[in-house]
């Protein structure tokens, strides 16, 4: 069992983030053991079909038998949403040093398997190649296996981490753990996490709680070791819904469903753009747009949020299931 130790400045500090880097390294297991999650099915399939010419060899053997994965390879997040780019510049900072002992307890008690025991067996510039290949690894991996489908996959979570705001509002820490996961179990001030390997209490001491919500996680994921300062990655709520394949719909049906302005518009948003990009990419006035905007965003179609000074639209996931199912896709299901 590990233990997180939290004061009231620590609940005070407790905070969601998003982590391109933890879902890459995540997303390995179920490629590793497809019995961990049968949700996963329909991606792993899609994926194990688009990463035939990458080092599986070397790919796999960064999630050690039990699961674990090496802390160093899981930065803290900078921020709320940093890029997978922004975390892999940190991963590529890690010391020899510090690789080689996270590698090690990663995979502990079992030897290190052929493909990373020689490089951290020899002097600190192997480790360092090690290190720069696992990194260049992952780019490529992230490239066909992740991007294609991170923007689905961020919606999701950041409606996840909606959620959990609103029950820290209403009912504090107790509530908020309640039902992350049967795993989880808040008493005095101190969140228990059982049924993992590692045994160790951290005393938060000021530093917070760092909570990340996972679509690959499949139970609670704190880092292995107890030097890395407190936080969480949890099954976000809703993955079921992710892969599903919504049924076949053609554009002359979603025109007489919302008529031709509205399904227009509906298939332009598939980035964030503001009312006046909108008005110049279909050529109408902003009042149009911002009419037609005003009637999708009511009925879920159509989501927003400022930046800066201007508002930017998007289709929600309602509006990617009536539109995505009219384009071709090369890889992943939507």
């Amino acid at each position: 069992m590990i233990s997180f130790v939290l004061g009231v400045e620590d609940l005070a500090d407790t905070r969601f983030a998003l982590s391109p880097m933890h879902e890459t390294l995540l997303s390995l297991r179920v490629l590793q053991d497809p019995g961990l999650s049968a949700i996963h099915l329909p991606w792993r399939r899609s994926t194990l079909g688009v990463i035939g010419t990458l080092d599986s060899r070397l790919l796999m053997s960064l999630v050690a038998r039990r699961r674990t994965i090496p802390d160093f390879l899981t930065p803290q997040p900078p921020g709320f949403a940093p890029t997978f780019e922004e975390q892999l510049a940190v991963v590529r900072q890690a010391s020899p040093a510090r690789v080689r002992q996270d590698l090690l307890t990663a995979h502990a008690p079992d030897p290190l398997p052929g493909a990373l025991l020689e490089a951290t067996a020899a002097d600190d510039s192997c480790v360092v190649r090690l290190r720069d290949a696992i990194c260049d690894l992952l780019r490529q991996y992230w490239e066909v296996a992740i991007d294609p489908v991170w923007r689905q996959m961020r919606l999701l979570l950041e409606a996840d981490m909606t959620y959990r705001a609103r029950q820290l509002a209403v009912g504090g820490a107790r509530l908020l753990f309640a039902d992350m996961h049967p795993n989880l179990r808040w008493h005095n001030g101190v969140l228990h996490i059982d049924k993992m390997i590692s045994r160790h209490s951290v005393a938060a001491s000021g530093r917070g709680l760092l909570l990340l919500p996972s679509v690959f996680a499949h139970k609670p994921a704190p880092p292995v070791g107890p030097e890395t300062p407190p936080r969480l990655v949890y099954p976000s709520r809703g993955v079921a819904t992710l892969w599903a394949t919504p049924a076949t719909a053609d554009v002359a049906a979603l025109a007489s469903l919302l008529g031709a302005p509205r399904a227009r518009l509906l298939t332009l948003l598939e980035e964030p753009l503001a009312t006046v990009e909108i008005a110049r990419r279909l050529r109408v006035t902003p009042s149009a747009v911002s009419q037609h905007l005003r009637v999708l965003r009511a009925t879920g179609m159509v989501t927003r949020a400022r930046d800066g000074r201007q508002v930017l639209y998007w289709r929600s996931r309602l509006g990617d299931r009536l539109v995505d199912s009219n384009q071709p896709h090369d890889r992943m299901p939507s």
